[in-house]
């Protein structure tokens, strides 16, 4: 008969922190969009692009990066910045 006397407030007490962050959930728009989260990940990111400028100044670019001398280096292409490694 003691234990009820413990367990009873606990459970209430649960109960109530449960509700509460229900509540704080709801009003801080937790559950407004079910949709895209489920759906993102079916969405490639899109990989940020350095600009032209920054490639081709960078540091070993032109004959110390392997270009033959009298050549420019080869520009890369968004198809060439893929995650996979070439076939």
């Amino acid at each position: 008969m003691e234990t009820i006397f413990v367990l009873l407030p606990l459970a209430l007490l649960i109960a109530a922190i449960a509700v509460g962050l229900f509540i704080w959930a709801a009003r801080t728009g937790q559950f407004d969009d079910l949709e895209t989260p489920a759906v993102r990940i079916l969405f490639d990111d899109e990989e940020p692009r350095r600009p032209l400028a920054a490639r081709t100044s960078a540091p070993g670019a032109g004959a110390a990066a392997g270009a033959t001398p009298g050549t420019t280096p080869r520009q890369t292409t968004k198809a060439d910045s893929t995650r996979r490694a070439p076939e």
